[in-house]
């Protein structure tokens, strides 16, 4: 009983938040990734490991993709679902072992760009080789995933940043990987590049992801801008944290719309029932960016609330 006990405490250790949870998540992905994570510490494999073997399971799923064969694209999906047991385990390895990194978090994030490149190749591809319409206009389909690109770019770096902030305010600065571009900026001035030339380039793509996140949130910046002010650099007191947690936790839920799940949903969808994988194209393009806009217009307007909660306008 004891056993069982110490557990549950360890698993729901390896949670970020159960607020940015996703339901699917915890009844299927952070199980699974909890047993991957405990058998990687037990054989010594850190995190990055288990996050580089995601990424070649994430282009078998690609490759698979291609073939218009259910059997094999039936294959594909076997190997994404299990790419991203492994990009649970990932940082469930190190939350419970503590082993965080700049390079683990843009390592995380970059697993799953590249899953998505080798599906949307493989999609492209498929649909020139298939389908009437793409044969005739070979152009076409890459114009939409080229679009579909940019979307999701912009859906899942809002949709992280959203879930960052949040957890910043229930678990404050150290259960929470949000980064200013100013910092990131001194640190890259800071660099060599003959003597950290991975480092600095790695870090100049990261600044330039943070700079994004930030020109899309003005009234989350004027936010973070007047806490630094009102409270020195610090975090701000358990009240206001509270409230926020509390206002914005109901966002949460548009976050995960544009995390993993609803995507393969739609992509298994798109490529194993209706047979077509230029649906979901179609799907990102419309359905996510219509939850992405209106989660940034909650969030601004959360935002500018809050900056009355303190007294600023």
């Amino acid at each position: 009983m004891a056993t069982l006990k110490r557990l549950r405490e360890e698993y729901r250790s390896s949670l970020k938040s159960m607020d940015t949870e996703e339901i699917f998540d915890l009844i299927f992905y952070r199980p699974i990734g909890f047993v991957w994570a405990k058998i990687a510490r037990r054989l010594g494999v850190t995190p990055n490991v288990i996050t580089i073997a995601s990424i070649f399971l994430g282009i078998g799923a690609g490759v698979a993709f291609y073939f218009n064969n259910f059997w094999i694209n039936l294959l594909g999906a076997g190997l994404l679902m299990w790419a991203d047991s492994f990009d649970s385990a990932d940082g469930q390895l190190a939350r419970m072992t503590h082993q965080y990194s700049r390079i683990g978090r843009i390592l995380d994030g970059l697993s799953g760009d590249i899953w998505f490149f080798c599906i949307y190749l493989a999609i492209c591809l498929r649909e020139n080789a298939t389908s009437e319409f793409f044969i005739d206009h070979k152009w076409a389909i890459w114009v939409l995933a080229s679009l579909t690109g940019v979307c999701h770019a912009i859906q899942a770096a809002m949709a992280d940043y959203y879930r960052q902030f949040h957890l910043y305010f229930v678990k404050g600065e150290e259960g929470s990987e949000l980064e200013r571009a100013s910092d990131l900026r001194e640190r890259y001035r800071n660099l060599s590049w003959r003597h950290d030339f991975i480092q600095k380039l790695v870090l100049a793509f990261y600044t330039n992801y943070t700079v994004g996140q930030e020109k899309r949130t003005p009234s989350m910046q004027r936010l973070r801008r007047a806490l630094d002010h009102r409270y020195a650099g610090k975090m701000p007191p358990m009240e206001f944290r509270t409230r926020f947690r509390n206002s914005g936790k109901f966002l949460m839920k548009y976050t995960n719309i544009l995390s993993f799940n609803t995507r393969t949903f739609a992509l298994f969808a798109a490529i194993l029932i209706f047979r077509m994988p230029w649906l979901y194209f179609v799907f990102e393009i419309t359905v996510l960016n219509i939850v992405l806009i209106y989660m940034v217009m909650r969030h601004e307007r959360l935002c500018r609330r809050a900056m009355e909660w303190i007294g600023e306008k």
